[in-house]
């Protein structure tokens, strides 16, 4: 099963002309504060929430004071999306597989609106992205989220990230041409 948007694009593909002010529940950008602003801060937080591991989203869960109650729109639900990929970054784009996500969306009591989309099968992880998507919303606990909840979620992810690419570079290996003389 292929999730789809409404508009028939795959999912993470934005509807055409869907900002964040058709999310019911989001109003309009606050404070003057581009649309376009907003959005790629939106964007920003529910990437580090969706790389974050389970352990770490239940840890920080564990650390809110009010939790606020919320309806589901969409429950968790497990499906598959279409890869694709561009040869050598630059080339014509290609599908290359296919990977599990789960998503979810709700609304939490202050009426704003939470989207989950996790790789995998965590039903768990997507409802946790997607209340602290929508508390992050409130420009009155977003700060405060943002510097206990987001940036530590987004260091945790960079250390894994470099670790990683230090097991890597520690097993690659350097081809090099040794220039021989002539014998003469």
């Amino acid at each position: 099963m292929t999730m789809r948007s409404e508009n028939g694009a795959g999912v993470g593909a934005p509807a055409e002309g869907a900002g964040l002010e058709s999310l019911p529940g989001s109003g309009s950008p606050p404070g003057g504060v581009p649309a376009e602003a907003v959005q790629a801060e939106r964007q920003r937080w529910m990437s580090v929430l969706a790389k974050a591991q389970l352990s770490e989203l239940e840890q920080a869960w564990d650390q809110v004071e009010e939790r606020p109650a919320f309806q589901w729109l969409r429950p968790p639900e497990i499906g598959m999306v279409m890869v694709r990929a561009r040869s050598g970054g630059t080339g014509g784009q290609f599908n290359l597989g296919q990977m599990t996500v789960t998503r979810c969306a709700l609304r939490v009591d202050s009426g704003a609106t939470g989207l989950g989309y996790v790789q995998g099968r965590s039903k768990r992880h997507a409802e946790l992205a997607a209340i602290f998507d929508a508390l992050l919303q409130d420009g009155g606990r977003r700060a405060v989220l943002d510097e206990e909840v987001i940036r530590p979620l987004a260091a945790a992810y960079d250390r894994r990230r470099d670790e990683r690419s230090r097991k890597a570079n520690s097993t690659k290996v350097n081809f090099f041409t040794l220039v021989r003389g002539e014998n003469d």
